[in-house]
């Protein structure tokens, strides 16, 4: 269990009513809920944290995980295809974006990497808005405000400082609510995260850390950049941390809960690490074969988050035939609209490049768009000389 300076553990909004325990917890200690084999293993201080999720709802989060990762596949196939520009896999980090996404509520504001696309699912982000971007289609994906979620940041951390930034505004307005910054193990070792901390730390600012440690910071191993656990890095700012299995869903839902709680009773920022693994390249450009281990791949491979939960509801009865159909079934429709969104994305023109750059009127922008339409016309090309009158 996490705990606050004066060490008083905290309780979740919907979960316990009191504290779920009061020792000081390292980094070193990785908790889990749920073993590769699909056991249920008993938490004392984690498990009052889901103790309301039903059997339906275990359903419900393996079907998450379940069409984030055919999301995944189709994308990745796309890009093979020379449908998209680039794709960066989440294969294997299923349960820590489901997990921590479900825990969300629909006012807190999520900033995320590029690789967070299943929390994107979650949020309700168009099927095809995902893949906007990696089309070339768009600066961005989505807009922000309609699911209350930033878009993908590309720069290694900088959402940390945005999500800090955010949280700071939520306590100058007296909200409840709460911003969640996504980063991988590479993003620990980024200035931008660092100062994110620093800052979140010095105002007790509202905002969760939720790092998903998955080894590689593209070819550099984790152990290299860190010789302690990553979550023991956020004592130094003075900020509690926890540690858990990435691959267990539960595990990864009931230290988001307790970080969100302890946000919303004004006790400050929290950092998670995730200890799971990316068993796909850094993105479709990577060929991790020149770096990493078979071994180690096939050592992860065990503890494959879909399988393990599978597992667990294979022991509890739940997992029959109809519902395995159902789910295959609703993976496979979701490919299908992404792949049909993707493909027949109208392509962006010319003149799009000035859109969406500023929120009121600019002449120094109108003039340039003056410029290029002219430059547009003089070739004489009647698509061109449309798309030029349609701006004026």
């Amino acid at each position: 269990m996490i705990t606050d300076e004066t060490g008083r553990g905290g309780a979740a909004a919907g979960g316990p009513g009191n504290s779920a325990g009061s020792t000081s917890r390292t980094g070193g200690d990785l908790v889990q809920l749920i073993t590769p084999a699909g056991e249920r293993v008993s938490h004392p201080e984690f498990d009052p944290w889901v103790q309301d999720v039903s059997d339906e709802q275990l359903c419900s989060l393996y079907e998450d995980m379940v069409v984030i990762r055919r999301i995944d596949t189709e994308a990745t196939a796309l890009q093979r295809q020379g449908e998209l520009a680039l794709w960066p896999p989440l294969l294997g980090q299923e349960a820590s974006q489901i997990g921590s996404a479900r825990a969300l509520r629909e006012d807190d504001f999520v900033f995320p990497s590029y690789r967070d696309n299943g929390v994107a699912y979650c949020r309700g982000v168009d099927l095809t808005d995902i893949v906007r971007v990696w089309r070339g289609n768009a600066f961005a994906g989505w807009d922000p405000y309609t699911v209350n979620m930033a878009t993908t940041q590309i720069v290694i951390g900088a959402q940390t400082l945005h999500a800090t930034g955010y949280a700071m505004g939520i306590q100058n307005d007296g909200a409840d609510s709460v911003a969640v910054a996504y980063f991988g193990d590479g993003a620990t070792s980024e200035g931008d995260t660092n100062e994110a901390m620093v800052f979140a730390a010095s105002f007790q600012a509202p905002v969760v850390f939720f790092c998903q440690n998955n080894h590689w910071a593209i070819s550099e191993p984790v152990r290299l950049q860190s010789h302690v656990q990553l979550a023991d890095r956020a004592s130094g700012f003075g900020i509690p941390s926890m540690r858990v299995d990435g691959n267990d869903v539960l595990a990864v839902m009931a230290a988001t809960r307790i970080a969100l709680d302890r946000a919303r009773r004004g006790s400050g920022p929290t950092f998670i690490e995730a200890v799971t693994y990316r068993m796909g390249p850094h993105t479709t450009a990577d060929d991790p074969t020149r770096y990493r281990d078979a071994n180690e791949l096939e050592d992860w491979a065990a503890k494959d988050p879909i399988a393990r939960l599978k597992s667990l509801l294979d022991r509890k009865g739940l997992f029959g035939t109809e519902f395995e159909a159902a789910v295959a079934a609703k993976a496979d429709a979701v490919a299908k609209e992404l792949r049909a969104g993707c493909i027949n994305m109208p392509e962006p023109q010319p003149l799009d490049i000035f859109k969406h750059v500023y929120s009121t009127p600019n002449s120094w922008l109108d003039r340039q768009q003056d410029h290029y339409s002219r430059y547009l016309a003089s070739f004489g090309d009647p698509a061109e000389a449309a798309s030029e009158e349609g701006a004026r």
